[in-house]
């Protein structure tokens, strides 16, 4: 039967969590910490010294030794620096364990040693993390021991975000303000508080552990980026949904239990598309805590995967032909006494505050497309944006025949009077029970589908912090929310200034709604005919960060000034160059010192058969010589592709960091690794398999 869990008494047993802090904090300093996380009311070090001594004990309680900041810069990943909890050694030579308010709010790390993008030079190291105590501590054990980890903001010396969490609660403070607003004029004055929810679906890739040490590409680049595709793929569609292989099922019942400790609610799990790729879903949380969750969860997908004699792949795009793994970002409003702004009803044609609400993020969608994609660049997701697996590179809306049909009512006539009802499905059978089926379909190729009560951005890459997404949306949003107030306000007659709003919204930006198919190749003609930004790669999309319009957008709400967002565009250009110069010298560097020579030896073990049969006698060598000529000839391309590549390679640096070298990347490095990698696939289908240096396709995503 295995060991019995307890979920209920699991959950949570490892974050210094709302229940903890009722069981330990003195009710005074309980209700004044509640109201900062609640209402945002400044934290006194008084009280802030009584919540550290607490959250000491309890974490030595649980096996702390030291505790950390626990932040999120701009490198892609955590960061943390440990601090044990002992204080200096007393007169008889012992030790206490301390930890003060001014320790749990304040810590220091080296703010040049990020990424700033130049808002801070090498010799200007002064930067500080400083507590978000509307995320809850948590312990985490792992091969140190145990550490309270305290999930923190990131800001420079003069007070720049040089991290993911800063923008995010700022952007969270814009978006409740002018949400706020708009339920008001709606006669709701009991909620305090709207609250943008997400869950965000974590897609991933499992392969062998020994398979994956003898792969330089997957160790340095976290990509395949040599591989011919083996004879089955994912054409049989017999992975996805599938059942799961023991080895996999004992990983996942171990991640689960380890994200229950930290709160994490992961709920649904399953196999995904390709052979060797999985997915993990959580419940729906307030967006800082899901993005602290989410990271939690890869950190989680990681560690156990070794345990297991594994590795996770969070790579966008691992192998080539495969599908790639996103990160769907789903994403709604919520007021603290649970009313969701975008559930329609059963009438939604007469539900006028979600009409508002739903046509405002039209209007904010169409006017920052742009933005929108950028929040979703990546390295890796320029391999998996546009593919038939993931939404294309071009922002659109799905809203489904019920609500695209109250939008042509309104479009038409400025009233809508009705709704598309939900039907009994019949299935034909009699011992299967009928049921109500939705009034709506779903469209897995929209990039940003109505989805129910919620829009689902389905373009974020799975290795990157659903951070900066949320950001955008949050902030467009409350941006379209505030001129609706402002002409609400002033509306002599409300419920006709409302109306003409929702039509005026709903015309002018219907281009965005899109609820085709997002993989025909007519799409992008006619959303080109439409006048929507078509931006394919991560380069083409950074230029949106810095527009005046961008600026504007976040400079207004207090999100990001002009300087941020500067800073961040220069950030991405970087991480674009400098991976795709690492992933340029893992290529040269496979190719010279295993691929070449096994090809070499394999043409030479033919040469020598050649001639040995010839010796025997008068025999046909017809197919080795054919093999021999085909492997010469794919050589001598492969030796000039990289000799072309070093070439180029030589060349990066000679250009300014920045825009120019990413561009030169993205137009001369890019092509010329995917005319290395042409060659040497075709090589790999023909080179004698003891021969080949590296696992196959085949070998890793069916061997799990």
């Amino acid at each position: 039967m295995g060991d019995y869990i307890n979920v209920v008494e699991m959950f949570g047993c490892d974050v210094f969590s709302d229940s903890v802090m009722m069981e330990r904090l003195p009710k005074k300093v309980y209700k004044e910490l509640k109201k900062t996380i609640e209402e945002g009311k400044e934290l006194t070090m008084e009280i802030a010294d009584v919540v550290a001594h607490e959250m000491k004990e309890w974490a030595i309680e649980k096996g702390a030794t030291h505790y950390s900041h626990w932040f999120q810069p701009l490198t892609g990943v955590t960061a943390e620096k440990h601090d044990a909890f002992i204080t200096a050694p007393m007169d008889d030579g012992r030790v206490l364990m301390s930890f003060s308010g001014k320790e749990l709010i304040k810590g220091e790390p080296d703010a040049s040693s990020f990424p700033s993008g130049g808002l801070r030079a090498t010799f200007e190291a002064r930067g500080y993390t400083t507590w978000d105590c509307t995320s809850p501590a948590f312990v985490r054990h792992d091969a140190a021991g145990g550490t309270l980890c305290i999930p923190t903001a990131f800001c420079s010396y003069t007070g720049e975000a040089l991290d993911q969490k800063t923008p995010l609660l700022r952007s969270m403070q814009a978006v409740n303000t002018q949400a706020l607003r708009l339920i008001r004029l709606f006669g709701n004055t009991t909620s305090k508080k709207v609250t943008p929810s997400v869950g965000a679906e974590q897609e991933y890739f499992l392969i062998d552990k020994e398979k994956w040490l003898q792969r330089k590409d997957l160790i340095y680049t976290g990509r395949t980026l040599f591989g011919a595709m083996p004879p089955k793929g994912q054409e049989m569609d017999d992975h996805y949904l599938g059942t799961i292989r023991q080895r996999v099922s004992a990983y996942m019942k171990e991640v689960n239990e380890e994200c229950w400790k930290l709160g994490v609610s992961a709920k649904t799990q399953h196999n995904e598309v390709a052979p060797a790729q999985h997915e993990l879903a959580p419940i729906y949380a307030p967006v800082n805590i899901a993005a602290d969750h989410n990271q939690i969860m890869m950190r989680i997908l990681k560690k156990v995967a070794s345990r297991h004699g594994m590795r996770c792949l969070l790579h966008e795009k691992p192998f080539a032909g495969l599908n790639g793994s996103g990160k769907h970002n789903n994403w709604s409003l919520t007021t603290d006494d649970g009313i969701n702004l975008l559930e329609p009803g059963q009438t939604p044609h007469e539900n006028i505050q979600f009409l508002l609400v739903l046509t405002c993020i039209l209007k904010a969608v169409d006017e920052h497309a742009d933005l929108l994609r950028e929040s979703a660049a990546d390295v890796g997701n320029d391999h998996r944006l546009g593919g038939n697996e993931a939404p294309p590179a071009v922002i659109s809306v799905f809203l489904g025949e019920q609500l695209e049909d109250v939008l042509e009512q309104l479009i038409s006539t400025g009233m809508a009077t009705h709704s598309k009802k939900e039907v009994v499905l019949e299935t034909g059978v009699k011992t299967l029970p009928d049921f109500m089926k939705d009034a709506t379909d779903r469209n897995r190729t929209s990039p940003f589908a109505f989805t129910g009560n919620k829009f689902e951005f389905r373009m974020v890459g799975s290795r990157d912090s659903i951070s900066s997404c949320n950001v955008t949306l949050n902030t467009i949003a409350a941006e379209v929310f505030k001129e609706a107030c402002d002409r609400l306000e002033a509306a002599p007659d409300f419920d006709l200034a409302v109306h003409d709003l929702i039509k005026e919204y709903a015309t002018e930006h219907q281009r965005i709604v899109f609820n085709g198919n997002g993989y025909d190749p007519e799409w992008e003609k006619e959303a080109k005919r439409r006048g929507l930004p078509i931006l394919p790669s991560m380069v083409d999309a950074i230029p949106a960060l810095t527009t005046d319009k961008a600026v504007k957008l976040f400079e207004t709400f207090g999100v990001f000034t002009k300087a941020e967002l500067e800073s961040r565009a220069e950030i991405q250009y970087e991480i674009y160059a400098k991976a795709i110069n690492i992933e340029a010298k893992t290529m040269i560097d496979m190719a010279t010192k295993q691929i070449i020579p096994a090809v070499i030896r394999y043409t030479t073990v033919l040469a020598d058969s050649i001639n040995a049969v010839k010796a025997v006698g008068p025999m046909d060598v017809s197919v080795q010589t054919d093999l021999l000529s085909k492997a010469s000839e794919l050589l001598k391309a492969a030796n000039s592709a990289m000799s072309s590549l070093k070439e180029l390679v030589k060349q990066i640096p000679g250009f300014p960091e920045g825009r120019e070298r990413a561009v030169f990347c993205r137009e001369e490095i890019v092509p010329a690794m995917e005319a290395l990698r042409r060659p040497v696939d075709e090589l790999e289908m023909i080179v004698d398999k003891e021969m080949w240096p590296m696992p196959s396709y085949g070998d890793m995503i069916f061997e799990v």
